[in-house]
Formats: structure tokens, C-alpha cells, sequence
């Protein structure tokens, strides 16, 4: 840390909380003058800029944003609230050539591009947790294990849309930047002692490159509890009242869940409520929001069960295009295939544990499968290159698991023991 923190405020563990900014609580920039004024300060400021958005995602409609904090040396910590000040193109021009650390980018990026702020660099400080193998990648988490700073946590989940802002959640989004440079700094070393430097670096490339994905063709299969779900007229009735109450939530700039939870949903397409008193014995439908829209629930569920054949949903889609089958159903239907899938698994999980990397970021579960489900032809190391190239797996990646898939998925024996396969499988997919 650049400035130390007060020795008697040191708990007894060594962990120092953090309970005030370290330069006071700035004001919250509400006002074009306001915005004009630390747009300048975070032009003439210098290094990296710390950034951080909080969302009513709980409580609004959409993963806009309603406080975005920045701290840039030389700038001091800015809090801005994008209701008031819904153009942050000048701040985004200002830091142009700025490095902007996040945590967990990903989440943020969006409801920071709505406003007009796009970063063009990226240090992504979970994103360097896992690199790095750190179990646990909570922003909290990591500042106290490698800067050995408590930073509390119980605001995540407040409604950032009321205004005014209370101070304690003023307090609470500041200090969340307070740190994240120097939490940037500290991976950042870490990372070169490790020889992970240049993995981070293709990493926060391709979050900064990641586009939108385009709508879920069918969103509505999101909802939780939808595998309680059997039938195809029962799924009628989950798409109906998601849409309903997608539609609605839309209009009142609620979160859907605020207006009916998912288990209403499903437990409605387990029965078919045909009216009120039906719909009634449902504890979903009991609440204030949900009581008001009782008319529209019906309606959804009668829709739905008018459907013809033609018009019910299959119980099996909501995949991507041209994917391979659920990998539980491999070993009945391809034993060869679930066989190469548990090699490639196998080989995958003993290299992520030599690098000290989850799985998952090591390679895409989705890439692994597709490699298993139909390996490149010829089958070896540089074709599996050339398929995982495809798959949108990073050059570090590529140069790491490109020769282990490749052994695992050409040089398998011909003769599989079905049992084994099912075991593991069955395992693997939990």
C-alpha cells in the first residue's frame, strides 16, 4: 500500500479493515459542472484507473447502472451517478490511454458500455486470482489475502437505485476502488514470478473483445427448477408465464423475480392452475406483485394449454446449433466418443493441477466436448491446434493442451470398457 493504515486499528489476526477512504467521501457528481470538473482531474491523473459499477439487478429491470466509482493517482476516488449523468463518453475519452482494472470485468463491462465508457486496456483482477490458482476469487477475499486489508462486503446486495444514496453505501462503493490498484499491482508481480504474464494479457484481451451474445433464442429455458419440468405442454407453460412476467417486469422496471419467483412458474407448469382458486394453492402467486397480475397468469397458462402439437416446445432444446448430445448420454449412444471425453477430462484436469488452474479456465468444457463428440481428422497435435483455434481458445491455451488432448483423443485404444465409461461419466456430470 502506498500509505499506511493506522497500526491500532491492526486486528489481532494482522488484517487491517478499511472503514474510511483514505482522502474522505468525495461527493456523489450529479450535475453536467460536476462531471466536467474530475473528468479534467482523472485526464491530468496518472497510471492505471481503478473502476466499479453497482447494479439493482435484484430490484430493477436490466443490469443498468446506478453509481460508477473510479480512482486514478493524482485524481483521488470519483463517484458518479449515471442517472443524473448518463454520458460518460468525455470520462471515456479522458482515459483513453488509461490501463482500467476491474474485478470481474466481465460483469460490469456491459452496463459501463450503456454509458459510454468502453476501456481499451484491461486488468481484470479476478480473472487474475484464478490464473494465479487463488481458491477463492472474491474481491473482498483477495485484498485480504494478498494486501492483508478487510474490506466489508454487506452492501453488494442494496438497492442502488434509491436515491438518495445512504452514506454508508457512498462509503462502501468507494473503498471498493480504494485498493484495486494496488491489488492490481500485487497480481501483476505475481504473475510475472509465475510466468503467467502473457496469459493474463490474452485473457483480458479477448473479455475486452467479447461481444454481447446474441439473445437466448430461448431464454425462458433459464428458468431454475425447468428440469422438474417433463413435458413438452408443461414447458408450454413455463414459456407462457415467463413471457408474461418478462413483460410485465419490462413495463414497471422490475426484476422478474420481484414480480413472480421461478418457483411459481414451475410449480404452475406442473399443474396447470385453470383458475383462481387453483392458482391460489401455489405460494408463488400469493404475493403483492404477482396478486396483481392474476388475470395475466391465467391467461398465460390457457394459452399454453391450448397449444397445439405443433406449437409445444421439444423437452431438449435451448442448445447451441450443431452441438454435440448432453455428454451423460455419450456412453449409450457413441461408447468411443465417452470414452475420449473421459481421457481428454483426464488430461485436462492433471494439467490444470500442474499449472496451478481451475479447469475451466485452462480450457472451455464446451471445447472439450465438441474435440471428443468429432476429433479432427487426420487426429493429431496440429489439427487439435487448428479445432481449438476455432473454439475460440486462446494462443496460451492452444500451446498448452493441444498435444495432451491430442494423446488422449488419437492414440485411445479401440476397445473401451463400457462400464468404466458410464462410471465416469456419470461422475464427471455430477
Amino acid at each position: 500500500m502506498s500509505d499506511a493504515r493506522d497500526p491500532a486499528s491492526t486486528e489481532a489476526d494482522g488484517i487491517v479493515p478499511l472503514l474510511e477512504p483514505r482522502d474522505g467521501l468525495p461527493p456523489v457528481v450529479v450535475t453536467d459542472a460536476a462531471l466536467a470538473e474530475v473528468t479534467g482531474r482523472l485526464a491530468e491523473g496518472t497510471g492505471p484507473v481503478a473502476v466499479d459499477a453497482e447494479r439493482a439487478s435484484g430490484y430493477r429491470y436490466g443490469q443498468r447502472a446506478y453509481l460508477v466509482q473510479l480512482r486514478r493517482a493524482g485524481a483521488g476516488t470519483v463517484l458518479i451517478d449515471p442517472i443524473a449523468c448518463p454520458d460518460l463518453s468525455g470520462v471515456d475519452a479522458a482515459l483513453e490511454d488509461a490501463e482500467a482494472v476491474l474485478h470481474a470485468a466481465s460483469q460490469d463491462l456491459p452496463c459501463l458500455a450503456e454509458i459510454g465508457f468502453r476501456p481499451r486496456r484491461l486488468f481484470d483482477t479476478e480473472l487474475a486470482g484464478r490464473l494465479l490458482g487463488y481458491p477463492r476469487v472474491a474481491l473482498g477475499t483477495l485484498v485480504e489475502e494478498v494486501l492483508g486489508f478487510h474490506l466489508e462486503k454487506g452492501h453488494s446486495a442494496a438497492d442502488w437505485s434509491v436515491r438518495p444514496l445512504r452514506e454508508e453505501l457512498l462509503r462502501y462503493a468507494a473503498l471498493d476502488v480504494e485498493v484495486l490498484t494496488d491489488l492490481r499491482d500485487a497480481l501483476a508481480g505475481e504473475l510475472e514470478d509465475q510466468g503467467k504474464a502473457e496469459w493474463a494479457r490474452q485473457e483480458f484481451e479477448a473479455v475486452l473483445a467479447a461481444r454481447p451474445a446474441a439473445a437466448r433464442a430461448d431464454p425462458w429455458r433459464r428458468t431454475s427448477g425447468i428440469h422438474r419440468v417433463q413435458s413438452r405442454r408443461g414447458l408450454a407453460v413455463v414459456r407462457e408465464l415467463w413471457t408474461a412476467r418478462d413483460r410485465i417486469a419490462q413495463r414497471a422496471d422490475l426484476s422478474p423475480r420481484r414480480v413472480l419467483p421461478d418457483t411459481a412458474i414451475i410449480e404452475a407448469a406442473r399443474s396447470y392452475p385453470a383458475n383462481h382458486a387453483q392458482l391460489a394453492k401455489i405460494s408463488g402467486f400469493a404475493g403483492r406483485q404477482a396478486r396483481r397480475h392474476e388475470k395475466d397468469w391465467l391467461t398465460a397458462v390457457a394459452r399454453a394449454r391450448a397449444s397445439t402439437d405443433d406449437e409445444l416446445p421439444e423437452t431438449t432444446g435451448g442448445g447451441l446449433p450443431n452441438g454435440p448430445p448432453p455428454a451423460h448420454r455419450w456412453a449409450e449412444r457413441d461408447p468411443a466418443a465417452a470414452a475420449r471425453l473421459a481421457a481428454a477430462r483426464a488430461a485436462i484436469t492433471a494439467l490444470a493441477e500442474e499449472n496451478r488452474l481451475p479447469v475451466e479456465n485452462l480450457l472451455s468444457p464446451d471445447a472439450l466436448r465438441r474435440l471428443s463428440w468429432d476429433p479432427p481428422k487426420p487426429c493429431d497435435g496440429q489439427a487439435v491446434a487448428d479445432a481449438l483455434a476455432g473454439y475460440a481458445a486462446r494462443p496460451w491455451q492452444v500451446e498448452l493442451t493441444a498435444e495432451p488432448i491430442a494423446r488422449a483423443l488419437c492414440d485411445l485404444p479401440a476397445q473401451v470398457d463400457q462400464a468404466a465409461i458410464l462410471d465416469d461419466v456419470a461422475q464427471s456430470e455430477g
